[in-house]
């Protein structure tokens, strides 16, 4: 059994073939798929799409690359957002430094209002991080979610061992998406190798970011069980041993309520 800790299943992409995106994923063994919000209207139609699915999972936030407009009443509204009945986490939030659409300021009083928020709510953040590793770092660890013994998950993990060694001491976990299996990933791979089994979390990202068989093309969370496998090969373990720890970290980082089925 997986979970997709982070699949953007609300976006277009999918539009044509959902109930059949999640009829292959659920074949594939993935049982809950969580999908992170990027701004106001983008949450109420995740909110709106995971109404009374229990195989979906929601977050509330705003994304980097959307806090252009940063204004601080928005937070009343994610506020009420988060008192959803199947909101997990709160994200996708964090820093990009490589598109530029926001101005780095903003950036920061947007990531650091959230984080705030976050830590109020008692929820986990999902951390988006794009070329602002040091920044990223430092607001973290000025930040409450830090002091959680589940602060939450540096999303589509890209950074280097002292990046991963710093998310790390302040209580997040690393998710791993298709980028483990490229054929230039070797450097995703030794961070993958070295971090603690019990701080590993599974997402696909779709529809970016498809794994190596897949690359170029629409990703899917039925593709999760080839990142999963990659995974269990750089730790030495079978696939329903990685499978069965990533989906208790998740379980954990979430507080998520299963099924006795799915427990079991």
């Amino acid at each position: 059994m997986l979970i997709d800790t982070h699949c953007h299943l609300d976006f277009g992409a999918y539009d044509s073939d959902r109930a059949e995106v999640l009829a292959r994923a659920e074949a594939a063994g993935v049982q809950r798929v969580i999908i992170p919000g990027l701004d106001l209207d983008n949450c109420r139609a995740i909110l709106r799409l995971v109404e009374g699915d229990e195989r979906l999972l929601a977050a509330v936030g705003i994304h980097p690359n959307s806090s252009a407009g940063w204004q601080d009443g928005w937070l009343a509204e994610l506020r009420e957002l988060a008192g959803h009945p199947q909101l997990v986490a709160f994200g996708e939030i964090g820093l990009d430094y490589y598109w530029d659409k926001s101005p780095k300021a903003t950036q920061w009083r947007a990531f650091a209002a959230q984080l705030e928020l976050a830590a109020e709510l008692g929820l986990p953040v999902i951390i988006h991080n794009r070329e602002a590793d040091a920044d990223t770092v430092q607001l973290l660890a000025d930040s409450p979610a830090a002091r959680r013994p589940s602060a939450g998950v540096l999303h589509s993990f890209a950074g280097d061992v002292a990046m991963a060694e710093a998310a790390l001491a302040l209580n997040f976990y690393l998710g791993f998406t298709g980028p483990l299996t490229y054929k230039n990933g070797q450097t995703m791979r030794n961070v993958a190798q070295q971090t603690p089994l019990d701080r590993l979390l599974l997402e696909t990202d779709g529809p970016f970011l498809a794994p190596q068989q897949w690359r170029g093309k629409r990703n899917e969370p039925a593709y999760l069980v080839h990142i999963a496998e990659q995974l269990a090969a750089l730790h030495n373990l079978t696939l329903p041993e990685i499978s069965a720890i990533t989906s208790e970290n998740a379980v954990r980082l979430f507080d998520l309520r299963l099924s006795a089925e799915f427990a079991d």
